[in-house]
């Protein structure tokens, strides 16, 4: 008999921050850095992605591993450890962005290629880092806590959010779930909203859907309620 799943509070966000990552890199390894308004396009997508990451890392650290070290002592030494290392790439990306806005024409070129190396690594490390918390801290996490324990930590992240990290983790979350995932997401969200604030999500998400996922999407709700 197969057990029915655990709460994972790692999954959804975690596809958010992947797939952000991803398209950071990908803007970088195409950008011609000659091309002002590209190069600043990009550039700053890169710094949106360290932002997100920054928040996420902080939200870690603050509900994250002190509930696993309040029931397993040590068990978060890894990934916190891991932290540590990611604040230091923080800055060494940030420095690397200044670099190619700086760089003088002859040298452009070779200070977007540093980057593109630099962040290639830094995403490929974090892939890596979110395959343990997935699994071992999840380990953990299972062992120790109650599904309902789990779902009141992750309820505590995201009241701790402000509006714009909430509406930026939205944007690159949403379009990357299942659709059973996704309608789950917004059902769970729209008591709680105004009906001004459900349809903006909505329109904000619909150029981000293929025609087959929005379907599926509206689907599942009433056709009023889905209304942009």
């Amino acid at each position: 008999m197969i057990a029915a799943p655990r709460y994972d509070m790692y999954r959804l966000i975690h596809k958010a921050l992947r797939v952000c990552m991803a398209e950071a890199l990908a803007a970088v390894g195409r950008m011609d850095p000659e091309d002002d308004g590209e190069r600043k396009a990009a550039l700053a997508q890169v710094g949106e992605m360290l932002g997100y990451c920054q928040s996420h890392l902080k939200k870690e650290d603050a509900f994250v591993h002190p509930a696993m070290e309040a029931r397993a002592p040590g068990s978060s030494g890894q990934t916190s450890g891991d932290h540590t290392s990611h604040v230091h790439w923080f800055r060494d990306l940030e420095t690397a962005v200044v670099a190619v806005e700086q760089a003088e024409h002859e040298t452009k070129a070779a200070a977007a290629a540093a980057l593109y190396l630099s962040l290639a690594l830094f995403v490929g490390e974090n892939f890596v880092h979110m395959h343990a918390e997935e699994t071992t801290n999840n380990e953990v996490l299972w062992r120790t806590y109650s599904d309902p324990e789990l779902i009141a930590i992750e309820q505590a992240i995201v009241a701790s959010l402000s509006p714009q990290e909430k509406a930026f983790s939205l944007r690159w979350m949403l379009p990357v779930l299942t659709p059973a995932e996704r309608a789950q997401m917004l059902r769970a969200m729209r008591p709680a909203m105004p009906a001004e604030a459900f349809a903006g999500i909505l329109a904000t998400l619909r150029p981000w859907l293929s025609d087959v996922n929005w379907w599926k999407l509206t689907a599942t709700f009433d056709a009023p309620g889905l209304a942009v």
